[in-house]
C-alpha cells in the first residue's frame, strides 16, 4: 500500500535504539524519516524538534507515548487504528479473567505438573456482577461476551453510550459505587493525569473482599505497590495484569513474588486479524494524508487539519 503510493519503506536494523528519545531521534534525523507506522516508541518534544517528521501513524487506539503536545506544536499529524483490535483486547480480558477465576495456569497447572493433585473450589463466574472502568470501544466489546458468560455488567464513564448501556442493561454508575459493587473491577481507562494511580491502596480498599482487578488498558493507572499488598494480604482473591507501569516487567517486581496474580507482555491488543488491520489502517492513513485527504476518525490532532498540508518537493 504505502510502495504503490510512492513511499520508501526503511526498517530499521535494531528496534532497541528506537526505545530511547536519543536513539529514535537519531534514527529520523538519519534516514529523513517523514513518516512512521509506531507502536510504543517514544515520540518526546526532544524526538519531533528539527525532524522531518510529518505524520505518526500509531497501531493501536492509546497515544500515551506521543507527545500529542509537541506534535501539534511541530506540524506533526498523530492517528490511531480504531475499530481494529477491540475484540482482541475483550479476549485478552476474559482469558486473564478465566485464567484467575479457575486458577487454571497459576495453580492448578502448574501443580499437575509437578505431581500435586490438589482440587480447590473456586467462585463460580456466571453471577458475579463486571465492573467495567470506561464503557468506550473495548469496554463495548466486553459487554456482550460478558453477558454470554451469564454476569452482570455495570460501568462507570462520565461519557459513557447511554443507548448502548440501555440496550444491553448496562448499569451505569459512579466509579466509588463501581469498585463497591463489582466482584470483578476492570480498567478501560486513558492514560491521563487524573487516571494515574486511580487504582491505589484507598480505591482498593474499597473493593469487595475476593473481588478481582484485570488491567488491559495502561499500566499507569495501577499503584503496584499497594496492589500487590491487596493481593498479599487477601482482600483481592487476584488480578489478571496485561500491562505495567514499566514494560518489560522488571525482574524485582513484588507481583511476581504472588501466585494469585495472571501476568502478561502487553498482548492484549494483539492477534494476526488485529495485526493485519491495525498495519492496513496505520498505512492507510499515511498514505491518504500525502495525498491531500483528512482521516478525520483516525485523527487525534484534529485541530491541525486548517493549513495542514505535506510537502511533496521529493520522494518521501
Amino acid at each position: 500500500m504505502l510502495e504503490s503510493a510512492g513511499f520508501e519503506l526503511i526498517y530499521p536494523e535494531s528496534t532497541k535504539l528506537l526505545a530511547t528519545p536519543k536513539g529514535l531521534r537519531q534514527t529520523l534525523l538519519d534516514q529523513q524519516i517523514e513518516a512512521v507506522v509506531a507502536g510504543m516508541e517514544p515520540f518526546t518534544e526532544v524526538v519531533m524538534a528539527d525532524s522531518p517528521l510529518r505524520v505518526i501513524a500509531r497501531m493501536g487506539v492509546g497515544y500515551d507515548a506521543i507527545d500529542v503536545e509537541a506534535a501539534t506544536r511541530h506540524g506533526v499529524v498523530v492517528t490511531i487504528t480504531p475499530g481494529t483490535n477491540e475484540p482482541s483486547v475483550a479476549e485478552q480480558m476474559l482469558a486473564l479473567l478465566l485464567a484467575v477465576m479457575r486458577g487454571v495456569v497459576v495453580r492448578q497447572e502448574r501443580e499437575v505438573r509437578t505431581g500435586v493433585w490438589r482440587r480447590q473450589s473456586l467462585p463460580r463466574l456466571a453471577g458475579k456482577t463486571l465492573g467495567l472502568v470506561g464503557l468506550g470501544r473495548i469496554g463495548r466489546a466486553i459487554v456482550p461476551r460478558a453477558l454470554g458468560l451469564e454476569m452482570k455488567v455495570i460501568a462507570s464513564d462520565p461519557a459513557a453510550d447511554e443507548q448502548f448501556a440501555q440496550r444491553y442493561g448496562v448499569r451505569l454508575c459512579t466509579f466509588e459505587e463501581l469498585l463497591r459493587e463489582a466482584d470483578v473491577v476492570s480498567l478501560h481507562a486513558p492514560a491521563l493525569p487524573e487516571t494515574e494511580d486511580m487504582i491505589n491502596a484507598t480505591t482498593l480498599a474499597m473493593m469487595k473482599p475476593g473481588a478481582v482487578l484485570i488491567n488491559t488498558a495502561r499500566g499507569s493507572l495501577v499503584d503496584e505497590d499497594a496492589l500487590a499488598e491487596a493481593l498479599r494480604s487477601g482482600h483481592l482473591l487476584g488480578a489478571g495484569l496485561d500491562v505495567f507501569k514499566t514494560e518489560p516487567l522488571p525482574l524485582d517486581s513484588p507481583l511476581l513474588e504472588l501466585d494469585n496474580v495472571v501476568l502478561a507482555p502487553h498482548m492484549a491488543g494483539l492477534d494476526i486479524e488485529s495485526e493485519i488491520a491495525m498495519s492496513q489502517l496505520a498505512a492507510q492513513c499515511i498514505v491518504d494524508l500525502y495525498q491531500g485527504r483528512w482521516p478525520a476518525s483516525c485523527i487525534v490532532n484534529r485541530e491541525l487539519e486548517a493549513g495542514w498540508k505535506w510537502p511533496r518537493s521529493s520522494q518521501p
